[in-house]
């Protein structure tokens, strides 16, 4: 009769990459007295909480594992049009800033502050191998563009300076002044800061060409699992290696297990496993998928791969990046002609 009533319980499938923020995520449940640092503990005290936050981490990490490199974050500045990229939909305060260039004073947050960065697109591939290495080359590009950038991108030019031109007549005059016969010099330190800062439209470029570059990659064997001649100590190192691999990610499968257990109930048995969507066929034969905010943005680069569909992000008040907008059809405003009002 027990097998027969968990064969009827209603099973839904969670998404590991939209439930990292989760509560429950973050501070999973834990079992009062408890054996911490070898002595029961109660829920109210410091080791207490420290563990089930430990917890949380080690959690976070495990549900990462799941899709780790499949899917790339891009989130920017709505101030300085900064532009950072991540593996995980939230933004982690760490990552964030290890990414940024230092341009001057203030150019770097002392800290990560969420209101001011919005999800800007996300890119999905099928092979994480695949999704790592463009992670890798779009944060060279970045760094590379930010540390050496084109003499022509901080060079003064006529339209910087109709942009940079006050309004009032008498501080325009004075502007006209102070940048008479300074067309082609180099940008003050400031203006280069915010120049080299604003990788809003350099990002759409750069993802561009890291899928071009990864299809010329492909076509030459990258990710296919092969591997040139390797020494007898090279080839050791590979085995442990592996083997350390496969030991974490039993600890991880077995970790988010348990955790689907805690979520489940006589009712409902949640099951923690990458969502099968409208995305999972557009990703076969190496395809590529990139979701926006306002799609009129990849209009930033370019060209286009063939392999790459485009759609759209879903609306979010929060700076968690959301899923693909739900395409219903298309709404009918008017189904009959407008006719002129007759007096």
């Amino acid at each position: 009769m027990a097998s027969q009533s968990l064969s009827k319980r209603f099973q839904k499938i969670l998404d590991p990459t939209k439930i990292g923020t989760w509560n429950v995520v973050r501070r999973p449940p834990v079992e009062n007295q408890t054996d911490i640092q070898g002595k029961p503990r109660e829920q109210n005290s410091n080791a207490f909480k420290l563990h089930q936050s430990n917890e949380g981490v080690r959690l976070r990490k495990a549900l990462n594992a799941l899709t780790h490199g499949k899917n790339i974050f891009v989130y920017h500045n709505i101030r300085t049009n900064q532009v950072v990229y991540s593996l995980t939909r939230y933004l982690e305060k760490t990552n964030v800033l290890r990414q940024l260039v230092y341009h001057g004073k203030k150019t770097i947050p002392a800290s990560l502050r969420k209101d001011m960065w919005v999800p800007y697109y996300s890119v999905h591939f099928d092979d994480s191998k695949v999704g790592l290495r463009a992670y890798h080359l779009l944060r060279e590009f970045s760094l590379q563009r930010q540390l050496a950038p084109p003499r022509e991108m901080v060079t003064i030019t006529e339209q910087f300076l109709n942009q940079k031109r006050p309004r009032d007549p008498e501080e325009a005059k004075k502007f006209d002044e102070k940048f008479s016969g300074k067309l082609g010099w180099l940008m003050e330190k400031k203006d280069r800061a915010r120049i080299m800062m604003d990788q809003k439209a350099t990002s759409v470029a750069d993802v561009s060409a890291v899928i071009a570059i990864q299809e010329e990659e492909i076509k030459n064997g990258f990710a296919d699992g092969k591997r040139g001649f390797l020494t007898r100590t090279a080839r050791r190192r590979r085995r442990e290696a592996r083997a350390k691999e496969e030991a974490k990610a039993a600890e991880q499968a077995n970790r988010v297990a348990e955790f689907e257990k805690t979520l489940s109930s006589p009712q409902v048995e949640y099951k923690i496993q990458e969502s099968e969507d409208a995305t999972a066929s557009v990703l076969e034969n190496n395809g590529v998928k990139i979701l926006w905010t306002d799609v009129h943005d990849a209009r930033f680069a370019e060209t286009w791969s063939e392999q790459v569909r485009h759609g759209e992000l879903d609306l979010s008040r929060d700076h968690v990046m959301p899923g693909q907008k739900q395409i219903y059809g298309v709404e009918v405003l008017a189904d009959e002609e407008f006719k002129e009002k007759k007096a």
